[in-house]
């Protein structure tokens, strides 16, 4: 018996196991198709993706399993048992049926509520987690601003909402075992109280009792679920309704929508770089940010973008990455396996050093020697001896200073080779001197670039100069020609 009952838990947790490992892939292969991710992370339609991918899916592949393997029990039990009851009294069986739906029904009305609190705890409970991970994200800054009190506030306040939430889950739940438990202690007595006039009559004997209230125990257990397992199946139904909203973002996601009020701009894959009559909006609350701009950037032809502070310069790296398509217009550009995007605060990928500078082709084939060759062009020359090798594994966000990091970011551009590449302020943490050396070398390589930035001294590395005046209009010279505004560097 003892092997029977290891081996069943053991296929289990098995089946558990590989269920998760599937749904979880195929939640992630969604969540990174279309920039799902990044759709979810600019909207609040979603709280807390994190977690629906790992607890949420978790939980649901246990529970499930917990309750198909509950539900098949009890399917046994009424086939083993009804024969009995109905052999002892076909009243008390029918009395049982009516009287599991009675029970099952006032549940069901009052459980609605405890779906919706447990669906809040689950938010909260991540919201309190996602605070916690924030400050430590964020450790050096807060330290530097002495912010701990605040910190703490704020995280105080958040698992405030928890505790609340919590309590009116315990006293809705409590409120349910009013009902719930004498509901129970009744079925104890009700088949001996429904057969005792036939056992004083004669027409059964005292062990007729006892196996028709067996039989009566085991079945109402079995039609009776809902009521017994209120509590878990409320967190279960939760969990699940978390799941199919996220579901329905994401099938949202994967069918191309187009605005009944607003157009979007055309995108085409063609070997230039070039808007034809673009006229961006702001995704939500639309606002015009750029009308009717046209330009063609031929191959190794500069193009520095600038403005005052929310002009719209980032907004038009967005759109061409294909970020941002509200508004009208087209925009052709290579594939984008062709070009890469240099952030302000470059993205340092969880790994090692060979992976941050291969980001995001981590398969491609360059020696050691090529990767110890890009960093000394960055002046970054000492950083795999100071960091003992190309795969030593490192929280690198912290390893490095913002400096660094941009510099780094430098060098996994010129290991790219990419055809074209767009830099969003990627030397504003860098001296004069070390932003001149890097723009140098990327100007001796085949790679044709945008920059967007706040220093005069960036014009001198481009050919075309695109200003963008913050009131939809736009110039667009050639650098010799440009004359300048220091209101559009601030």
């Amino acid at each position: 018996m003892t092997p029977f009952v290891v081996y069943y838990r053991y296929a289990e947790d098995l089946l558990g196991l590989r269920w998760r490992d599937w749904m979880t892939g195929k939640f992630l292969g969604r969540y990174f198709s279309n920039r799902a991710y990044y759709d979810i992370n600019a909207t609040s339609n979603i709280d807390n993706p994190d977690q629906r991918i790992s607890e949420d899916i978790r939980n649901f592949t246990i529970q499930s399993l917990t309750f198909f393997l509950i539900f098949l029990g009890a399917f046994i039990d009424v086939l083993a048992f009804t024969g009995i009851l109905f052999s002892k009294s076909v009243f008390l069986a029918v009395f049982l049926v009516g009287y599991a739906i009675f029970g099952t029904v006032v549940v069901a009305l009052l459980g609605r509520r405890l779906i919706a609190l447990n669906f809040n705890q689950l938010q909260r409970e991540a919201n309190f987690r996602y605070g916690l991970v924030h400050v430590r994200d964020n450790a050096e800054s807060i330290a530097f601003y002495q912010g701990e009190q605040q910190e703490m506030g704020q995280l105080r306040r958040r698992f405030v909402e928890v505790l609340r939430n919590f309590s009116f889950l315990v006293g809705w739940q409590r409120n349910m075992g009013f009902f719930r438990i004498p509901y129970r202690y009744a079925t104890f007595i009700l088949p001996a109280a429904i057969l005792a006039p036939m056992y004083f009559s004669g027409d059964i004997q005292f062990g007729d009792i006892s196996q028709a209230r067996f039989a009566f125990t085991q079945i109402f257990e079995a039609f009776a679920l809902v009521v017994l397992q209120i509590n878990q199946l409320s967190e279960f139904a939760a969990g699940v309704n978390r799941l199919e909203t996220f579901t329905e973002f994401l099938d949202e996601e994967d069918i191309p929508s187009l605005s009944a009020d607003h157009s979007e701009i055309a995108t085409e894959e063609d070997d230039r770089l070039a808007l034809e009559n673009v006229t961006l909006l702001t995704p939500r609350n639309p606002r015009t940010l750029v009308d009717d701009l046209s330009l063609n950037l031929g191959t190794g032809e500069g193009l520095v973008i600038v403005g005052h502070s929310g002009a719209g310069k980032s907004s038009l790296l967005r759109a061409i990455a294909g970020l941002w398509n509200t508004g009208d217009g087209m925009i052709m550009r290579p594939p984008l396996a062709d070009m890469i995007f240099l952030p302000q605060r470059p993205y340092m990928v969880l790994g090692t050093l060979r992976d941050q500078l291969l980001y995001p082709r981590l398969d491609a084939n360059i020696s050691n020697d090529e990767l110890y060759e890009a960093l000394q062009r960055v002046n970054l020359k000492d950083l795999p001896e100071r960091v003992e090798g190309f795969d030593t594994e490192l929280d690198w966000a912290t390893v490095l200073s913002l400096g660094e990091q941009q510099r780094l970011a430098f060098a996994r551009l010129l290991l790219s080779k990419a055809r074209y590449a767009v830099l969003d302020e990627a030397t504003s943490a860098l001296d004069l001197a070390n932003e001149q050396h890097l723009y140098e070398h990327l100007k001796n390589t085949d790679t044709t670039f945008i920059s967007v930035g706040h220093r005069p001294s960036l014009l001198q590395y481009h050919k075309y100069v695109l200003e963008l005046k913050g009131d939809r209009n736009w110039q667009l010279l050639p650098t010799e020609e440009y004359q300048l505004d220091i209101n559009a560097f601030s």
